[in-house]
């Protein structure tokens, strides 16, 4: 299928941008007949290192991922300063100016990877390496976003992404959701009743799997209806997806009692682990309306700042031309080691990864539910399996405090707060729901929650805190 031209949502700063005269020279360099003067390029004999060894863990992690290698049981990835294995990016070119787009080797691995997963239906899209999906998420606002444009954005939905918009002047349109994310008729309310002298929003930003903060995901049904918003209202689905690869298995008790072998199932092949995926907004889209913001930060390391946008061709190219003269290209130390591994473990041995990281977070989820069953009182207090990613809420009914009339106004924000301070004392963070409030966004009722994640800290850990947030719960209602 052949992807619409979507030029028209383009910002004035992402028309008006050129391409970079130097950057356009640089397509000469490394040719065996130019000799290449044109560019501030030091010579690679001059970079101090000459080669990188990485330890880690072999595929298909029988033993789990938190494994340490061992003898004969380890990946290493031996980084020169030039090739050895035909899949490796050298350090000669890699700590050297110039692959805006990413290093080849990367990208070819990145694009086969995104192919298996999301079988995307147009023939137009492409991918391009970033800084991380806050970073991507910058350069998507200044690529469509001028002062003055609307941006859809989830009621609650992740403070640094809803910093990021504020300096670009965008109005937030909140979209109501329920404990399985954006309700899709209320999306569409929102454009029956929109103001005909307003422009309508340009663009959908949404953490559809495994939602931060609260831990809801787009079932498929969901996805296919927004999608259908979308284009009949046309606007782009910006989808931020550090989480997808953490959707779990469906809850079952028992993990708190014998965390380690709850999940004994026998091990998903391949097909059986793709096949559960719920399909992402970029498998749905035809006309080439769907942004992806992927990330290796959930999945690898959030510290190796490397992740990658999916979209069509001609979108990718202004970011592209944004990046030639802001980040220039992520670290190449992290391209060289990232592709190091991936190139060794391939893709069959990356999604052993993935469905091994499956497992883990799989039993920290079922462990975090035990817990909240045996410590929270339920007369007050709800919450529910996520079915994906690395957060859970506890939702609050701030009317059932024998003094929300008097002692708090009949604001369920005081409660949060006492609640929030007597977590403290006690001994356990959780974070007010309130603080992931989007802007124009108003409460329906008297209920509130906290955001919690089983990905911080080890079981034994988690379970204190949890009972400490029990706690802090029963004292302020006085239970």
């Amino acid at each position: 299928m052949t992807a619409k031209d979507l030029s028209h949502l383009l910002s004035i700063e992402a028309k008006t941008r050129r391409p970079s005269p130097l950057k356009t020279a640089f397509k000469y360099y490394g040719k065996p007949d130019i000799v290449f003067l044109g560019g501030g390029l030091p010579m690679s004999d001059y970079f101090p290192w000459d080669k990188v060894l990485a330890y880690s863990p072999e595929p298909p992690f029988a033993d789990g991922i938190a494994a340490k290698p061992t003898e004969g049981k380890a990946v290493i990835s031996e980084l020169h300063k030039h090739k050895i294995e035909e899949f490796d990016v050298p350090l000669a070119r890699s700590l050297q100016y110039g692959h805006t787009e990413g290093q080849p080797e990367l990208l070819k691995f990145v694009k086969e990877h995104t192919a298996l997963i999301h079988k995307i239906p147009n023939e137009e899209w492409d991918v391009v390496l970033s800084v991380g999906n806050t970073q991507a998420w910058d350069a998507t606002l200044r690529t469509f976003c001028d002062p003055g444009d609307s941006i859809l954005v989830e009621e609650y939905s992740f403070p640094s992404a809803l910093e990021t918009a504020s300096p670009f002047q965008v109005d937030y349109v909140p979209v109501p959701m329920d404990n399985g994310g954006i309700i899709p008729e209320k999306l569409e309310e929102l454009f029956e009743n929109w103001d005909a002298s307003n422009k309508k929003p340009k663009l959908l930003y949404t953490i559809a799997t495994g939602q931060n903060p609260t831990g809801s995901s787009l079932s498929a049904e969901r996805r296919e209806a927004i999608y259908k918003i979308a284009c009949k209202h046309d606007f782009l689905i910006v989808e931020d997806e550090p989480y997808y690869f953490l959707q779990m298995n469906d809850y079952k008790q028992g993990a708190s009692e014998d965390p380690k072998h709850s999940y004994d199932e026998p091990k998903q092949t391949h097909e059986e682990f793709l096949a559960a995926l719920v399909p992402s907004f970029s498998h749905l889209d035809t006309e080439g309306r769907v942004v992806r913001l992927d990330s290796f930060s959930k999945v690898l390391a959030p510290g190796v700042r490397l992740g990658w946008i999916v979209a069509q061709k001609k979108l990718l190219e202004r970011y592209v031309r944004l990046h030639e003269v802001s980040i220039q290209t992520p670290s190449g130390f992290t391209q060289s080691l990232v592709q190091g591994l991936l190139g060794r473990w391939g893709q069959s041995g990356y999604v052993d990864w993935l469905i091994a990281l499956r497992k883990e977070y799989t039993i920290k989820r079922d462990f975090t539910i035990d817990v909240l069953h045996k410590n929270m009182p339920k007369d007050v207090v709800e919450f529910f399996p996520p079915s994906a990613g690395m957060f859970f809420t506890v939702v609050l009914d701030a009317s059932k405090h024998p003094d929300f009339k008097t002692k708090f106004a009949s604001d369920p924000i005081k409660v949060e707060t006492a609640i929030y301070e007597a977590g403290l004392e006690k001994g356990c963070l959780m974070i007010p729901g309130s603080w992931f409030q989007s802007p124009n966004f108003k409460p329906h009722d008297n209920t509130f929650f906290f955001r919690g994640t089983y990905a911080a800290v080890p079981l034994d850990q988690l379970k204190v805190g949890l009972e400490r947030f029990g706690e802090a719960v029963k004292t302020v209602y006085g239970l």
